[in-house]
């Protein structure tokens, strides 16, 4: 049974019209990094409960709780989160699910993560921690987002990158518009291009790469479909480790 606890809402930012940072605190139990968390409101009109799962962007080590957040056109979770505010009452699961995490993930020499939009999130989370990232003596953060407005997080981008200097290359891709210094176009059309294995003078073969996906579910999933065909990859299960780890973002 699913454990709610009241959690405290210390800052809500509008980040962009459809882009919210939220900052709670709860005393949750201890989380990994990659995981996530479940939110619920009450919907004041009609009484009724509204939940979503959210991925972390805080490391568990932090005692802050922070979630990016797109609002959807008309989402019933969206409209609530909307009219948030510090008065607003939240509750937060006491517990964390999932499996995206380094932990799942056996070493290897490069260790790739494709990301979209707030899908991020859960790269932060790992990134800061910085547990189980020595499994790996490289990696490469793919970012896409569709304008340069949507890179609300940039700054936090720059810092982790200093943070792990030479060993943590990012790219962000922006697929709607051309913008100096940034790539253009959709992760699988450059993924086929092998426009980021030239970039970044690495192969990604099944024998030195692990590859993680999370974001948009037709990105997630195109991206499985080329990495199995043009790669040889394999779907990562506890029972048969194979070479690329997945997750959906909604």
């Amino acid at each position: 049974m699913t454990k709610w606890i009241k959690a405290e809402i210390k800052k809500i930012k509008n980040c962009k019209k459809n882009l919210i940072k939220i900052i709670l605190k709860a005393p949750i139990n201890k989380f990994i990094a990659g995981q996530f968390s479940k939110i619920l409101i009450k919907n004041k009109k009609n009484k009724k409960n509204i939940q979503r799962a959210y991925s972390f962007v805080n490391p568990p080590s932090s005692s802050k709780i922070e979630f990016y957040i797109t609002l959807i056109k008309k989402g019933k979770m969206s409209s609530e989160l909307a009219i948030l505010n510090k008065k607003s009452t939240l509750f937060i699961t006491k517990n964390s699910y999932g499996f995206f995490t380094l932990k799942e993930i056996k070493p290897s020499k490069i260790l790739w993560m494709f990301s979209t939009g707030t899908a991020i999130g859960p790269y932060f989370s790992i990134l800061q921690e910085q547990k189980d990232t020595k499994k790996f003596k490289k990696i490469i953060l793919i970012h896409s987002v569709r304008y340069f407005s949507d890179l609300k997080y940039l700054n936090k981008i720059k810092k982790i990158q200093k943070k792990y200097k030479k060993k943590l290359i990012i790219l962000i891709t922006i697929s709607r518009e051309k913008k100096e210094n940034f790539f253009h176009g959709r992760i699988t059309n450059l993924f086929l291009k092998k426009t980021f294995e030239k970039h970044t003078k690495t192969k990604m073969n099944k024998k030195n790469s692990h590859v993680m996906l999370c974001g948009n579910p037709n990105m997630v999933k195109e991206m499985f479909n080329l990495l199995k065909k043009h790669k040889k990859m394999t779907k990562n299960l506890r029972s048969k480790p194979g070479n690329i780890t997945r997750e959906n973002y909604w």
